[in-house]
């Protein structure tokens, strides 16, 4: 293991991450609003501590491997979401502990959108716009814009991107080069963003509310800069800009390169989990729409209609916003919407949960064993679209779908232990590992009364779901450290 090299990789990108400080503080500056020395302290402390790691090891240049891949993602992360946290310890008109310092930082960083923050409209711009930054950064990863812009990381940028990016097949990428491929998703990255916030300024709203809206939307994190959320606005305009922009934000980044590259639109019919993303999101929009409607819930049916497809997308694509408290709604309902956040966004997307193509793969293996008990002997090949998969690929999904399972059981009997009820227990672990945020009973407005045990188990789950399960816990396994 190529400790001292990891180590100036990490100095790197903490620097990185330093320099990043000086965007909030602008802002502190604009509206003078008293945020900017927390930003300027933040800087001295995590530049300082960039050199501390980077400059004894600055020589150190070895080829990186995926173990030492997967641990630089995991050290980056941890020590990312800490030195994340200390603005929010720093500004003195917050008043925060360390517990929901670190909190408010990992589910900004890991794009989940929970938060221990009430009172957001009267807070400084300044810390606001932070908040909604960190979901932008950790929405595509802050490793994967270090290798399209840090040549320095040399040969191990594969490596890096493998054990960050989403998604059950790591390997493909877009342009020959790794770096070639981060440039150009962060580059869609950056233009979704810049395009959404236009679209929000153009339906009303302020410059800053427009941005920052478009930070949490195309990352898909759920953040707001108000505690009524996108119901603040009280725009269908808005909530239908919202749901298209998470909609794009939520497909294969990939995909969204090809349909520009080729000038058709079709690429994105002959993707299967494109269409699967699509066909699961129409089905519980009618599903809403036809309870709604039945029960009356609203005055008609168009607004009926409007508020199922904000809600289901916003759901479906674990980016939480919300127009109306979803505990109004009918307990099957918000149940199901809970249940669907768990398929997720596509792979290579920001969006949270299993992915759409691991659930796909998932029931095509499945529907594979029913033949199998017909014909024993026959021999069936699981096809996404026409390209035929390794059964490396579907046993890999099936480890992940079962490592997934457990660490959300885990996570669910331990807060149940700190004392949270088992309803809001439940939610609150599909929120942190799905990435979605919010949940329902003692967590439907606020994680700012959870016990603090429970705010860090959730911490923990926060990475667990960000890093997709695997690349976390490989490291707990002994032959991870074995030469």
């Amino acid at each position: 293991m190529q400790f001292r090299t990891i180590i100036r990789i990490v100095g790197l990108l903490v620097i990185l991450f330093s320099s990043l400080m000086i965007i909030p503080g602008i802002i502190a500056l604009i509206y003078r609003d008293g945020g900017g020395r927390a930003f300027s302290q933040t800087f001295i402390v995590t530049f300082i501590l960039g050199l501390i790691l980077w400059l004894p090891n600055r020589h150190q240049y070895s080829e990186l491997k995926s173990r030492e891949g997967f641990l630089i993602v995991t050290l980056f992360w941890i020590v990312l979401g800490s030195v994340g946290a200390l603005p929010f310890l720093f500004s003195e008109k917050l008043g925060m502990n360390v517990t929901d310092a670190f909190f408010e930082s990992f589910s900004g960083l890991t794009t989940t959108g929970s938060t221990t923050m009430v009172g957001l409209d009267s807070m400084p711009k300044a810390i606001l716009f932070y908040r909604q930054f960190l979901q932008w950064l950790g929405g595509m990863g802050i490793i994967v814009l270090a290798v399209a812009v840090l040549p320095l990381l040399g040969i191990g940028g594969m490596q890096l991107y493998r054990a960050e990016m989403p998604g059950p097949i790591k390997d493909d990428k877009m342009r020959p080069r790794i770096a070639e491929t981060a440039k150009t998703l962060w580059f869609i990255y950056l233009s979704l963003t810049v395009v959404c916030a236009i679209a929000f300024w153009i339906a009303g709203m302020t410059p800053f509310d427009a941005i920052s809206h478009s930070f949490a939307t195309i990352s898909v994190g759920g953040f707001s800069t108000h505690d009524a959320s996108i119901g603040y606005f009280n725009s269908p305009a808005i909530n239908t800009i919202t749901a298209i922009f998470l909609l794009l934000a939520s497909c294969n980044f990939a995909l969204h390169f090809s349909v520009v590259s080729n000038f058709n639109l079709k690429v994105y019919w002959r993707d299967p989990e494109f269409k699967a993303f699509i066909f699961v999101q129409i089905v519980v929009v009618t599903i809403c729409f036809l309870i709604l409607s039945y029960q009356r819930f609203y005055t008609s049916e168009v607004e009926a209609l409007h508020q199922s497809f904000f809600h289901v997308v916003s759901m479906a694509t674990t980016a939480g916003f919300t127009t109306d408290s979803l505990v109004k709604w009918p307990v099957f309902l918000s149940t199901m919407l809970l249940l669907v956040s768990f398929i997720g966004g596509c792979a290579g997307s920001t969006g949270g949960g299993l992915k759409v193509v691991r659930v796909l793969l998932l029931y095509l293996q499945g529907m594979r064993e029913l033949k199998r008990l017909v014909h024993p002997n026959a021999v069936y090949t699981i096809k996404l679209g026409k390209k035929a998969l390794p059964e490396r690929v579907v046993e890999a999904v099936w480890g992940f779908f079962s490592a997934y399972a457990i660490i959300f059981i885990i996570s669910f009997l331990t807060l149940l232990a700190t004392g949270l009820d088992p309803y809001s227990a439940f939610s609150a672990v599909a929120g942190a590992l799905n990435n979605l945020g919010g949940g329902f009973g003692e967590v439907a407005d606020n994680f700012a009364h959870v016990e603090v045990t429970a705010k860090w188990i959730l911490i923990i789950t926060m990475l667990f779901g960000r890093l997709e399960v695997f690349t976390l816990l490989v490291l707990f396994t002994p032959t991870f450290w074995r030469d």
